[in-house]
Parts: structure tokens; C-alpha cells; sequence
């Protein structure tokens, strides 16, 4: 029994511990517990406050359920555009344009429809490229210019649609507009009393020619200033385009200052001129068969010894050589060739080869997959040699045409760059004298110098012809009015 008591008595106290042990665990328990939610809760009061700024960010991964609250701040990695405020103005039509000629003839063009439509008071649609001239490039104007630039950027001096509204576009499917090529070398008096009533009678007019349109002088300063910022600022090339044509310029710059030389001698300037100066019979044939081929080359009859004596033809690629001679050109610069395929090849190159060993071209710096899309792409080429022509040390044209005369200006823009424009009917008499051996070296290379020392692309006033548009300096060679002299 006592046995038995003293078990009992011993289980009892025993019991009455654990209780209380027990009942202190589970206090502290408790305590951690509460803690434990009291800290999360913590942790989620600070997250959702700082969801509030960051969420978008640091919180994006949340499940659906999370949305952080509505907040006026708004933070975008873009940089912000400043665009100038949209001019307001009551329109008075709209004005479509189909430019013509190669790239550097529309980039003109288009910069003289856009000082026509501003003058107006027009809405002028994005222009339309030649696709039907010798070159057939199907490219459009978005893939040379970047077309959402050249609208934004002038919202303030006219508006740009890419395209008519629904319902003018349904009266042009009708033919209820008019189209007609504007009368060469006008001045802004002829679009306002010639073109203006038709745009307000007929709503849509379509200018079918532009090349060469508006006067070189005589126009009020704010439309020569207007040409200008267009050219240099609204018309700014695809980054496609420029990207590649940086990455030529940095590839040159690496090996020290270059020259892009315009060697216009491709068979189509040829064949257009008449120019056959070193050419021997079978390629004469072929020139002469070519320009026959094209109806609006109105000039087929051509007398090439004339016309070279005249300093109507592109120098050849030996004038040229002995003309950059002649100049003191470093012979161990670095020549970029800025052109089509030189009509000759590697026969006709190699005397400028010998003189100066370091040619280069496009297609011997970039991989043939960055020139793959440019290919049977001529405007887009020729904004690429643009690009590179702007950037380089001194730039040399060995003819006149429409891509010497507007980089020539776009360099006189940034800085009067040198520019070296050959005087061809003084040098080809000059070269003539020479290989006669009329002129000693020392006298030929001399003269030459003498003569281009005012030819470099330095400030001066644009030359104007009365009467005679067509033989006066291009506006975009020299747009002074828009320069610092």
C-alpha cells in the first residue's frame, strides 16, 4: 500500500511540472509567432511603399494579383524629345510631289517643295522617290530618311502627312485632282499666282517634276534659310544608314585622315555625256548604243573631243591621278572612292592605283552582309558615300553633278570643309600642254595649284548669272545666306 501511496504521490507532482513547462513553451511560441507576422507585415507595408515608385520595376515579377498603387510618376529610360510647337495656320490644300533624278536631285527637290508648301500654307505629303529613272531603286523615302524626323521636326514651319486623308485619297483614286510638272527656275510668285489656285480649286495637286523648280536667288531670306534647315536638319538619314556609315569613317579614321574622292566615271555618266576620253572603239560602241537606248537623253550626237576642251566631261581616272599629283596630295592618304562601278575597271584605275596606293572602297571595309540589303539599292548607296563624304578630311569631285554641289554646300555648313572643286577646262588644256611637253612638271603643277587657291570651299558669295539659272552656282553649293561669312 505505502508502495502504492508514495508511486501515486510522486505522479502527481510529476504531472503538475509538465503542465507547466508545457504552458511556457507554448507562451513563447506565441510571442515568436506574433513577432514573426508583426515583421512580415513590416517587410510588406515597405515594399508596397516603395512598389509605389520602384514597382514597375523592382516589383514587375509579382504574381497578377499585385497591383501597385496609382502614382503621377511616371520614369522612362527614353530620353525625352523636345519638339518645336506646331504651327497653326489655315490650310489651304494639300500638295503631293514626285521627285526625279538620282538621290542628291531629290534631296534638293524635296527641299524646295517643303519652302513651296510653307510659303502656301499647304499640307504637304511625304514625297515620293523616282523608281523609274536609269537607276530603277525601289527604295521609298523611309528607307533613306527617317520619315518620323523630317515631320516632327518641321511641324512648326508646315504639316507632313504620310499620306492623304481617306477621303482626298478616294478623289485622287477618281482622278478629281490635277498633276503638272511646275516651270524650271521659278521664283515663290509663280507658285502663289499659278499654283495656289489650283490647289484651293482642286484640293489635291501633284507636282510630277521637281527637279531644279524653284530659283536659285531672289527668293525672300526666310525661304533661302528654310531650303537650308530642311537640307541640313529635317532631312536626316535612316540609322540603318548612318550606323554603317559611321562604322566606314571609324574604320578609316583608325589609319588617319582620308580623302573621299567622287570619281564619276560610271558607264551611265558616260554614256549621258558623250565623254569617251580614253575608251577604246568597242567601248565607244557600247556607250554610244546606250545612250541611243534612253529617249530622254535628249542629247545623242555627241562630239567628245569638244566637249572635253569645253570642261564638259568627268576628269578620267588618269586625269585625275596627275591632277592630285600636281596638287601635293600626300600619296599615301587614304582615298575613299565614292562611286558606282568605274567604267574600265582595274585597266582605267591603274594609273591612280600606282600614284596613290591606298584606294579604298565600301566594299573592301564592310562585310558583304552589312552591303547585302544596299545592293540594287543606287540611293541608298549613295547616302552611305554622303554620310562618309561630309565626314572626311577634304572631299574631291571630279565632276559637277548634283552629289558634288550638295555635299560641297552641306561641308560649307559645317565648317567650310575642305572642298576641292576642280576648274576642268583650264586643267584638261593644262594636262593637254603637258603631255605635249609644252609644260614642264614644276609649270604644270604650279599653275595648277595657282589656279585652284580660291577653289577649296571657302566662304564666299554665290555667283549669279541674270537670266541664265541654268549657268549660275546651285543654291545648295553655296546657300550663304544661311552661313556665317
Amino acid at each position: 500500500m505505502g508502495g502504492c501511496v508514495a508511486f501515486t504521490g510522486g505522479g502527481e507532482g510529476g504531472s503538475k511540472g509538465d503542465k507547466s513547462s508545457s504552458l511556457m513553451v507554448l507562451s513563447q511560441a506565441k510571442m515568436i509567432l506574433w513577432m514573426t507576422t508583426l515583421l512580415l507585415w513590416i517587410c510588406v507595408v515597405q515594399l508596397l511603399t516603395v512598389g509605389e515608385v520602384w514597382g514597375p520595376r523592382l516589383l514587375k515579377t509579382w504574381p497578377a494579383c499585385y497591383t501597385p498603387a496609382q502614382t503621377n510618376i511616371h520614369l522612362s529610360l527614353e530620353p525625352k524629345v523636345f519638339l518645336p510647337p506646331k504651327r497653326a495656320y489655315k490650310n489651304n490644300g494639300y500638295l503631293m510631289v514626285s521627285c526625279n533624278g538620282g538621290l542628291n536631285q531629290m534631296r534638293g527637290a524635296i527641299c524646295d517643295m517643303v519652302a513651296v508648301a510653307r510659303y502656301l500654307n499647304v499640307t504637304l505629303i511625304v514625297p515620293e522617290l523616282d523608281k523609274s529613272s536609269f537607276w530603277a531603286d525601289p527604295s521609298d523615302f523611309e528607307d533613306i530618311f527617317d520619315v518620323d524626323h523630317f515631320i516632327r521636326s518641321l511641324r512648326d514651319e508646315v504639316r507632313i502627312l504620310k499620306e492623304l486623308p481617306p477621303r482626298l485619297k478616294r478623289r485622287v483614286e477618281l482622278g478629281k485632282f490635277r498633276s503638272l510638272a511646275p516651270i524650271s527656275w521659278s521664283d515663290i510668285s509663280y507658285y502663289h499666282n499659278q499654283i495656289l489656285p489650283l490647289i484651293r480649286r482642286y484640293k489635291v495637286v501633284h507636282l510630277n517634276r521637281t527637279d531644279a523648280r524653284l530659283a536659285n536667288n531672289g527668293l525672300p531670306l526666310e525661304i533661302q534659310k528654310l531650303r537650308c534647315r530642311v537640307n541640313f536638319s529635317g532631312l536626316k538619314f535612316t540609322s540603318q544608314i548612318e550606323q554603317l556609315g559611321r562604322k566606314v569613317v571609324n574604320i578609316l579614321r583608325k589609319n588617319g585622315p582620308f580623302l573621299v574622292l567622287h570619281l564619276r566615271y560610271e558607264m551611265d555618266m558616260l554614256a549621258f555625256s558623250g565623254c569617251t576620253q580614253g575608251c577604246n572603239s568597242e567601248e565607244v560602241e557600247e556607250l554610244t548604243r546606250m545612250r541611243y537606248a534612253y529617249p530622254w537623253w535628249k542629247e545623242k550626237e555627241i562630239n567628245s573631243d569638244l566637249k572635253r576642251k569645253e570642261g564638259l566631261c568627268p576628269m578620267t581616272p588618269e586625269e585625275t591621278a596627275l591632277i592630285l599629283r600636281a596638287l601635293r596630295t600626300d600619296r599615301n592618304i587614304q582615298i575613299y572612292i565614292a562611286a558606282g562601278e568605274i567604267y574600265g575597271g582595274e585597266r582605267r584605275m591603274a594609273s591612280l592605283a600606282a600614284e596613290f596606293p591606298n584606294l579604298v572602297r565600301k566594299e573592301m571595309l564592310l562585310d558583304p552582309m552589312e552591303l547585302g540589303f544596299f545592293q540594287n539599292h543606287s540611293s541608298q548607296m549613295a547616302a552611305l558615300d554622303y554620310f562618309v563624304s561630309l565626314e572626311s578630311d577634304i572631299f574631291v569631285p571630279t565632276y559637277d553633278g548634283n552629289m558634288a554641289r550638295v555635299v560641297e554646300g552641306h561641308r560649307r555648313y559645317l565648317g567650310f570643309k575642305k572642298t576641292i572643286r576642280f576648274d576642268r577646262k583650264v586643267l584638261i588644256d593644262l594636262i593637254d600642254r603637258y603631255n605635249e611637253g609644252s609644260l614642264n612638271w614644276d609649270e604644270f603643277s604650279n599653275t595648277v595649284k595657282e589656279v585652284h587657291v580660291d577653289r577649296m570651299g571657302r566662304p564666299k558669295r554665290r555667283v549669279m548669272i541674270a537670266d541664265r539659272p541654268k549657268e549660275e552656282e546651285y543654291f545648295y553649293a553655296n546657300p550663304y545666306e544661311c552661313l556665317d561669312l
